[in-house]
């Protein structure tokens, strides 16, 4: 049964490959903060592997910030505005995005089951966010990974089919390949092609608790950029181990490097999530270029201490989350904010998924995305 499940696993994702020698990139330059890299081609089959972008902790010279500010309203003008002045501090959006960018929006599309329960980023933060990338002379497009069905299944199932066609915002879902990682630990995963080679990476997530990682902020969210059903792979790669598992997912945000993070708390998920809380009135919007700082504030509101979050505590341990004092908040201070009563799951579950788990997710995963998104097409025709 053992290896007969790991056969069929392998085939569903499509992960059997030949192993790859311990990667080394001694004489490897430093990258530009928005320099992407370039895959290796197949002429070149001893090319290196592609190298992610410059890790966030070398590249910061400046004291992080973080921008907070109160906001209550999705309606396009309020919202608009509330934006504006969110990136103001950061020179707008036209400090992270050049004209001809390719521009990653990476927005939190967990699940089309329950639209209406704020489990995913709101399509009109999508929108307005896009709208200000074309202004600028970029090129905005939404990827993700969602753990059941596609990202544009998911994504139309809550709402997104309006601004998709208003604005021709491709979305794509993120296939996988091995990048060069700040910690030889997890050189043996894999990230997305699509995000690893973008321009500029914009992080949409939404603020929610997690009933294995208690909430899920910036860094969590770019979970969504391990393709596929290797998401459940990771779970099982980490055991019960969620130290672990909270420094796979920093790894996973120190390759990716966003460019910025603007994390939608104006409504948040809280309770059972990140699917199965409740909505939540937060009024409030972040932004920030140093995720782990917007983490590390975010945590600060929500009134929950570092170790109750593995990827907080685990950006501690590696060094590259600031203190609160050592981060400026040139808006609102996180004490001006403070939730008091936000609810957390009532009870944490395990880490790790048994391969029967797995198995299970994989299969319904494949159902979802190739025989009932298509069936729910037809019957719109």
């Amino acid at each position: 049964m053992g290896h007969w499940a790991l056969g069929i696993g392998h085939w569903a994702l499509g992960i059997a490959c030949p192993p790859y020698s311990k990667l080394q990139t001694p004489n490897s330059k430093l990258q530009t903060p928005n320099s992407k890299l370039q895959t290796p081609t197949s002429s070149s089959p001893h090319s290196p592997l592609p190298t992610p972008h410059s890790p966030i902790y070398t590249m910061q010279t400046q004291k992080p910030s973080v921008s907070l500010i109160r906001a209550t309203s999705y309606e396009r003008e309020a919202l608009r505005e509330s934006l504006v002045i969110l990136l103001e501090p950061f020179g707008g959006m036209a400090a992270f995005v050049k004209k001809g960018d390719r521009v990653l929006l990476k927005p939190n599309l967990l699940t089309g089951t329950r639209p209406g329960k704020e489990c995913i980023t709101r399509a009109e933060l999508v929108y307005e966010v896009a709208q200000m990338v074309i202004e600028v002379g970029g090129k905005p497009f939404l990827g993700d990974s969602p753990a059941f069905g596609s990202a544009k299944g998911v994504a139309v199932a809550n709402g997104y089919l309006p601004i998709l066609e208003e604005l021709n915002l491709p979305i794509i879902d993120f296939h996988g390949q091995r990048y060069q990682t700040v910690s030889d630990n997890f050189n043996h995963l894999r990230l997305s092609k699509e995000a690893m080679e973008a321009d500029v990476v914009i992080n949409l997530p939404k603020v929610k608790s997690h009933m294995q990682l208690t909430l899920t902020l910036g860094v969590k969210n770019l979970f969504g950029c391990v393709p596929g059903k290797m998401k459940a792979w990771w779970h099982m790669e980490a055991g019960k181990d969620a130290n672990r598992f909270g420094e796979m997912l920093v790894e996973t945000a120190r390759a990716i490097n966003p460019n910025l993070t603007i994390l939608d708390g104006i409504i948040g998920h809280e309770g059972n999530g990140p699917s199965n809380g409740e909505p939540r009135q937060l009024g409030i919007l972040a932004a920030a270029s140093d995720i782990f700082a917007l983490d590390r504030a975010m945590i600060e509101i929500l009134n929950v201490s570092p170790e109750q979050v593995p990827t907080v505590a685990a950006s501690q341990r590696l060094g590259v989350c600031p203190e609160l004092a050592a981060i400026e908040f040139p808006h609102l201070n996180p004490d001006l904010l403070k939730i008091e009563d936000w609810r957390l799951p009532d009870k944490l579950m395990p880490i790790d998924f048994g391969m029967p788990r797995v198995i299970k997710s994989t299969f319904k995963h494949l159902y979802t995305r190739f025989i009932k998104e298509p069936m729910s097409v037809y019957g719109r025709d």
